[in-house]
C-alpha cells in the first residue's frame, strides 16, 4: 500500500512587495544566515545589520520594481504554478506544498501545516538543481531544526541536487532551441556565485582551485563540489546542444567581492563584446524560475553592458518556469524518492 506523502517544493524566497521597508526585511532575513555569510556571528550582525541592508535596500528595491508583475514577483508566481502542476501529476496519496527559504510561505507555516495532516513520509526538494551549503544545505538545516520537535516524525526524504537529470537537462536544451543556436557566436552558461571559502570546505584535504574538478567530474569526490557540478552541468548541456566547447564559457554572477567564483559572468560579457563577439545566448541553469539574476541582472544589465562595448544581441534562454517537462521531471524525482 502506498504511502500517505507529502512533497514540500522550496525556493529561496522573494520580499513581500518591492517596497523598500519590504526589500530590507527580506534582506535581514536572508543575509543574517550563517550558511549564506559564514562569517563569525558578531562580524556578520555588524557587516549585514550595520552596512550591508542600510546601503543596499533602496538600491535593491528598485531593481524588483523592475522585476515585478501586476500578479507579483515571478519567483512567487511560478511557485505556486509548479505546485499545482505537480500536484495534478500524482495520485491521490500525495500531496504537494510549497515554501520559501526566506519571507512567506515560510518554511515554519508550511511544516507546521503538513505536521497537522502527518504524513507517513515526507519529501523536501529544494529548487536548486547544484548542491551548495548557502542553498540546499540551509534549506536542509531549516527543516530538521523544526522536524525535531515533531512528537511523531515521519520517513524524511531529501532530494539534494538534480544537475544532472535528463528531464531538468532536456527542458533546458528545449527552451534553448527556441532560438536559433547557429545564430550565436558563443553561449555563456551563468550560474549564481559563492564564496571561494565556501567552495573549498567542500574539499577539505585539497585546494579545489588546484584541482581539476572543473574539467573532469569524479562523483566520488565532486558531488557536492558547487563549482564542479556547475562545469558537468554545461558540458552535459552542451553535448545536447552540440555546442563545441570553444564556443561557451562557464561563469558566475550576483557577487558580492572579487573573493568569489570566477570567471564573473558581467566580465566575460564585457570582454566578449570588446573582442568583437556580436551575438551572444546566456543559459542560466541554477535558476529554474525567472527571478531578479535571470530577468533583470542577465536579461536587462548584461545586455546593456554587451551592448555598449559593441556587442549586437544578448538574449537570455527562458528558465523552467512551468514548462510541462519540468513538471514531469520533478514528478519523477519524487516518485523515485
Amino acid at each position: 500500500m502506498s504511502k500517505k506523502t507529502t512533497v514540500l517544493l522550496l525556493n529561496l524566497g522573494t520580499p513581500k512587495s518591492p517596497d523598500v521597508s519590504d526589500v530590507r526585511t527580506y534582506l535581514f532575513e536572508f543575509l543574517n544566515d550563517p550558511r549564506v555569510i559564514d562569517i563569525p556571528w558578531l562580524l556578520r550582525k555588524i557587516l549585514v545589520n550595520l552596512i550591508i541592508v542600510p546601503f543596499r535596500a533602496k538600491g535593491s528595491s528598485k531593481i524588483y520594481k523592475k522585476l515585478w508583475t501586476k500578479e507579483g514577483s515571478p519567483l512567487m508566481i511560478y511557485g505556486e504554478k509548479v505546485k499545482d502542476l505537480l500536484q495534478k501529476q500524482l495520485d491521490s496519496n500525495f500531496t504537494v506544498e510549497m515554501a520559501m527559504r526566506y519571507q512567506q510561505p515560510s518554511m515554519k507555516s508550511v511544516l507546521d501545516k503538513i505536521q497537522k495532516d502527518m504524513p507517513q513520509k515526507l519529501i523536501i526538494l529544494p529548487m536548486y538543481p547544484q548542491y551548495a551549503s548557502s542553498s540546499t544545505g540551509s534549506t536542509f538545516q531549516k527543516a530538521m531544526e523544526i522536524i525535531k520537535s515533531w512528537e511523531v516524525i515521519p520517513e524524511v526524504k531529501f532530494v539534494n541536487q538534480f544537475f544532472d537529470h535528463e528531464g531538468y537537462l532536456d527542458t533546458i536544451a528545449e527552451n534553448a532551441k527556441m532560438h536559433d543556436l547557429n545564430n550565436f557566436d558563443h553561449f555563456i552558461f551563468s550560474y549564481h556565485g559563492l564564496p571561494i571559502r565556501q567552495i573549498n570546505k567542500v574539499h577539505p584535504n585539497r585546494n579545489c582551485f588546484k584541482c581539476d574538478c572543473h574539467k573532469k567530474f569524479i562523483p566520488e569526490t565532486d558531488y557536492y563540489c558547487y563549482r564542479s557540478t556547475c562545469f558537468e552541468t554545461s558540458r552535459l548541456l552542451a553535448e545536447k546542444l552540440s555546442i563545441p566547447k570553444e564556443k561557451y564559457t562557464v561563469s558566475f554572477q550576483s557577487r558580492l567581492d572579487k573573493n568569489w567564483l570566477e570567471p564573473f559572468s558581467d566580465k566575460v560579457v564585457e570582454e566578449k563584446a570588446k573582442n568583437g563577439t556580436k551575438k551572444i545566448l546566456v543559459f542560466s541553469p541554477a535558476f529554474v524560475a525567472d527571478c531578479l539574476e535571470t530577468t533583470v541582472e542577465i536579461g536587462m544589465e548584461y545586455r546593456e553592458i554587451f551592448e555598449e562595448n559593441g556587442g549586437e544581441k544578448l538574449a537570455l534562454v527562458e528558465s523552467l518556469n512551468d514548462h510541462p517537462k519540468w513538471i514531469a521531471t520533478l514528478k519523477d524525482l519524487v516518485i523515485n524518492s
